[in-house]
């Protein structure tokens, strides 16, 4: 699953906004508006949370699940587990 701070973490490392996003994964503005409004996990339709993935894959992003360890190289962000939530 990915998380709604994952997927607006995604689109500023990225440099894009919802607009772009949206282009690339072939889905409206507000799916994706709805997407990052989600508490937590991504709420959705699973193909719409399908092509959201893979228009990141090809766009050079690495999802990282929870204890998973990064495969590539490359710059990335981590949320630590003890992090303080403000």
């Amino acid at each position: 699953m990915i998380t709604a701070s994952q997927l607006r973490a995604a689109r500023a490392l990225l440099g894009i906004d919802q607009k772009t996003l949206a282009e690339l994964a072939g889905l409206s503005v507000p799916t994706i508006q709805r997407m990052e409004a989600s508490d937590g996990n991504v709420r959705g339709v699973v193909e719409s949370l399908t092509r959201v993935v893979e228009a990141l894959d090809l766009a050079g992003i690495e999802l990282i699940g929870d204890n998973a360890q990064s495969v590539a190289g490359g710059r990335g962000v981590r949320l630590k587990t003890s992090a303080p939530r403000p």
